[in-house]
């Protein structure tokens, strides 16, 4: 497992939690942050784990971008500016396109960019006082990078409203905008990830890998008519693979499949 400068990586039982770990600085990323979590979600996407967390230490999940990394940047050109802005892109879609089911632990506060962090996973769950915001329109910007993975869990209008407005919402509004998936009490947090991390590991660690597939092909690449024959052909192989037959057969014998022990 490799060691890097902020973040942080744990496997515990096929679980790998991955910390932002610049506590000090609320976890606000800059270029080395993106780059470790790239290289970490690319690097456990081949890894024989369950789940993969993302998690802040300290008093917040992410405040967004560095500050210092910011006020660099004003000085950039276009091209400067570009190479920084794929950083982004290219962390926000290494999380959005893993094999494994990811999930986002909010606390504390979710500003700017940590909102594609939190939009690109599989399941974001905060608690009630977290404060989300979508500010970038503020200081004269906008959300790009982190936009078409917040409009695809929010919506369009729901997206014009918290990046026009750049305003600031708690955990219970970011629920009710979809946001993320749940907003609990405090100190409920790790009951609902426990819960979630116990429904996964009774499905299928392929079928996991493959639904995901599924999903992904199904919402960004095929027309309706393309997707009729590729979920067509993607149920066939399935059904006859080691996994799907045990599976199946589980099923009618009325017994527990093998992978769960």
């Amino acid at each position: 497992m490799k060691n890097y400068q902020t973040i942080e990586t744990e496997v515990l039982d096929k679980v790998c939690n991955v910390w932002l770990n610049r506590p000090e600085k609320h976890n606000a990323f800059n270029e080395m942050m993106l780059l470790e979590l790239t290289d970490c979600y690319e690097a456990f996407d081949k890894e024989d784990v369950l789940c993969i967390i993302l998690r802040g230490r300290g008093k917040s999940f992410c405040a967004g971008v560095d500050l210092n990394w910011l006020k660099e940047g004003v000085k950039n050109d276009f091209e400067q500016n570009y190479h920084e802005s794929l950083l982004l892109s290219e962390c926000f879609y290494s999380i959005y396109s893993c094999g494994r089911p990811t999930i986002a632990i909010v606390h504390g506060s979710s500003l700017g960019g940590a909102n594609g962090l939190l939009a690109a996973c599989d399941f974001a769950f905060c608690d009630n006082e977290s404060v989300f915001s979508l500010s970038e329109v503020k200081i004269g910007i906008v959300p790009a990078c982190i936009s078409p993975y917040v409009i695809k869990r929010i919506g369009e209008f729901a997206a014009r409203e918290l990046m026009l407005t750049g305003r600031r919402i708690d955990g219970k509004e970011a629920e009710a905008f979809h946001l993320v998936n749940k907003s609990v009490a405090a100190g409920k947090l790790d009951d609902i990830l426990n819960e979630t991390v116990s429904l996964l590991r009774t499905s299928g660690p392929k079928a996991l890998s493959q639904c995901k597939n599924l999903i992904f092909n199904v919402s960004n690449n095929l027309s309706l008519e393309e997707a009729y024959d590729f979920t067509a052909k993607m149920i066939a192989n399935i059904k006859v693979s080691e996994e799907g037959q045990e599976g199946m057969t589980a099923f009618l014998e009325k017994r527990k499949p093998d992978w769960i022990k």
